[in-house]
């Protein structure tokens, strides 16, 4: 009679009953989980902009300020290989051999780690902030974003920036550096999402320590209204404010609103529109997202020479840009 061997249920809790979140991290990242700033080993980087800290559920976390990467071990797997959730569980058990899988198996020899991560602290983005110039103000207003909008919106003009305590870059007229500010987190961190429009090479576009499900533009979002416009960066949701349009964007264009926060906006308004950039990325997340929540998108016909609603502002004005809204409008069958 066959002998048939049952393969384990593969899970999270599964995984930790073998081995250490240190062990795996340590595995598929290739770095000592300890304390201190490190260069990411999933991107073409040589600034120190990663670190690992725990999560109030006893989660290592490892995050990357200098990009959206951010997560566990399993995260970790599910970055480095773009796969899903239960494709990484899938990865993890069968490299460390906990199962029998047609799927290769990574040659790299397992090293336990026997030292526990004790590190709670997440990193610390500082500011110096500076008045801004008459040529950061007209920048911004080429895209439709007046000096009352950026306060709105709490963007500030920055002189220099400090990861952890150390120096991380600085202003000059050539490479401006503009903060958003989110408040304090609940040990009193200041969270800010650096934007550094004409970075150095090198140089991430952005830095932040917000978590990753937070919205830009949601604190300033009123009670309730009849259309909310979710698209990718908080310039395109403070030029659609100046049109008229309330908005919001994911801290990425590869993420999204959670259920809950979907279900959340969904009481509060009447129509939401997905509006993305009109390149290939673009256009796959939001044919997923609209699939996912059942909404309408729109993005910006080719045929004008722009991916977003910013750059539309500053290559054809107010006038036009506004006729493009009501086009959109009418689409959506928005009225």
């Amino acid at each position: 009679m066959p002998i048939f061997k049952i393969e384990p249920s593969i899970t999270k809790e599964f995984l930790l009953s073998k081995n250490s979140q240190e062990t795996y991290l340590n595995y598929y990242l290739g770095v000592p989980v300890r304390k201190g700033l490190f260069v990411s080993p999933l991107r073409d980087d040589k600034r120190p902009t990663c670190a690992f800290y725990t999560n109030k559920k006893g989660d290592i976390i490892f995050k990357d300020f200098g990009s959206d990467m951010c997560g566990n071990f399993i995260n970790v797997v599910m970055i480095k290989y773009n796969c899903s959730y239960y494709q990484a569980l899938k990865i993890i058990a069968n490299d460390f051999g906990y199962i029998n899988s047609s799927i290769p198996k990574n040659p790299k020899p397992i090293k336990v780690c026997e030292e526990e991560f004790k590190e709670t602290n997440e990193a610390v983005i500082q500011v110096k902030l500076k008045s801004f110039t008459t040529e950061e103000l007209n920048w911004w207003n080429s895209y439709g974003v007046t000096e009352e909008i950026l306060k709105k919106f709490k963007i500030f003009s920055c002189e220099a920036v400090f990861l952890n305590g150390n120096i991380f870059t600085t202003y000059n007229s050539r490479h401006p550096i503009y903060g958003y500010y989110r408040g304090k987190n609940s040990n009193g961190t200041e969270l800010w999402r650096i934007y550094l429009p004409k970075h150095r090479q090198k140089e991430p576009k952005f830095l932040s320590n917000w978590k990753s499900t937070m919205l830009q533009g949601a604190k300033q979002l009123p009670k309730s209204g009849d259309l909310l416009v979710i698209t990718k960066s908080l310039k395109d949701v403070a030029c659609l404010y100046g049109l008229g349009i309330t908005a919001v964007a994911p801290n990425s264009e590869n993420l999204f609103i959670t259920e809950n926060q979907f279900k959340v906006l969904s009481s509060k308004f009447k129509k939401i529109v997905i509006f993305y950039d009109n390149d290939l990325p673009g256009i796959h997340n939001m044919n997923k997202f609209r699939k996912q929540f059942k909404i309408d998108c729109f993005w910006i016909p080719r045929k004008y020479g722009v991916k977003d609603i910013s750059d539309f502002y500053k290559k054809y004005g107010r006038e036009k840009t506004l006729e493009l809204i009501e086009y959109a409008k009418e689409k959506a069958n928005y009225k």
